[in-house]
């Protein structure tokens, strides 16, 4: 098995280049570039134009591998991978109706925040019930470091999925603000799970965790600062839905609190200045947010940015798989 992930993350890197090689070109000459959004800080304007949509790299490297690499797991009936690549793919399509929008009207802003909610909410709910009906979800939530399981009433643990995958997609989308910050941030989450996969025995979502992870390591390549593509919400929706997927896929959606630390701080300083600025009148916690802005306006660089919440990602992946480890 660890031939077969070591494999996968070879050859969705190597595909995932390949593909950055052919779509940047395609993306420019199509005058597919970013729109910076006018409150943002102002030395993002040079980022104006750079081309969007490039999670369609990561997208198709992981999905050709999963298939190359997993053959074998398909045809022996274990389709949990391929569940997960389905979700995360709407989940981009929903990202890719948004990154065409602000294309075509020339500005930062494409399908509405209520678009977007009911959009994800009916994916979300879609793959909880879809994964129960075929037997790859469970009603009962493992509770990491404690080791301790309870049984949750079916249609409660479903609604509290669908909120859960919502959020951290959304949590994801918000990361992605500085070059390279959403894509170092989910590598180390990638490998965890690939990981935690191959220490349980579960091949088919290993050979995905692990192409998902070198399709990530490859499109860093191209979104390292400063960036030549953007993932758009093309990208960080498909991250988000494929991190969420292949937690609830392993049966520990609890997880997703370490191995997806980072996101969720940047979410709640988010909702922490929008919250305080509303009941204070105009007042701020922090100087921009989501978190990262705060920071960049604190003197910090991109390069700064990267590094720190890369490597605060990565401590956090290693205290989600000890979490993991104990479970057996």
């Amino acid at each position: 098995m660890a031939l077969k992930l070591v494999a996968a993350f070879l050859i969705s890197m190597a595909l995932t280049t390949a593909a950055g090689a052919a779509l940047i070109p395609m993306l420019k000459k199509k005058s597919a570039g970013q729109v910076i959004r006018s409150d943002g800080p102002v030395w993002h304007s040079n980022k104006q134009g750079t081309p969007i949509m490039g999670g369609i790299m990561f997208i198709a490297g992981t999905a050709v591998t999963i298939f190359a690499v997993g053959y074998k797991e398909i045809v022996e009936g274990e389709l949990k991978h391929i569940f997960v690549l389905i979700f995360a793919v709407v989940y981009a399509l929903i990202g890719f109706i948004d990154d065409r929008q602000k294309m075509l009207k020339k500005q930062n802003e494409g399908l509405t925040a209520l678009q977007k909610f009911i959009l994800q909410l009916v994916v979300a709910a879609a793959f909880v019930v879809l994964m129960g009906v075929s037997g790859n979800l469970t009603t009962t939530l493992y509770i990491p470091y404690v080791n301790i399981t309870v049984a949750i009433p079916q249609i409660v643990y479903y609604i509290f999925a669908a909120f859960v995958i919502v959020g951290t997609v959304n949590a994801v989308n918000i990361t992605d603000g500085v070059d390279g910050l959403a894509t170092g941030t989910s590598i180390p989450a990638a490998i965890c799970f690939a990981l935690i996969a191959a220490m349980w025995g579960y091949a088919a979502l290993g050979i995905f965790a692990a192409a998902f992870a070198g399709s990530l390591a490859a499109f860093l390549f191209f979104n390292f600062h400063p960036a030549k593509i953007f993932m758009g919400d093309t990208g960080a929706m498909f991250i988000g839905g494929a991190i969420c997927a292949i937690a609830f896929a392993m049966d520990v959606p609890l997880i997703l609190i370490p191995i997806g630390f980072v996101f969720l701080i940047e979410t709640l300083s988010d909702i922490i200045q929008v919250s305080y600025f509303k009941l204070t009148h105009g007042k701020r916690v922090f100087k921009m947010a989501p978190l990262h802005h705060h920071f960049e306006m604190s003197g910090w660089s991109e390069y700064k940015l990267f590094v720190v919440y890369t490597a605060v990602s990565a401590v956090f992946a290693v205290i989600a798989y000890y979490g993991a480890w104990l479970r057996y």
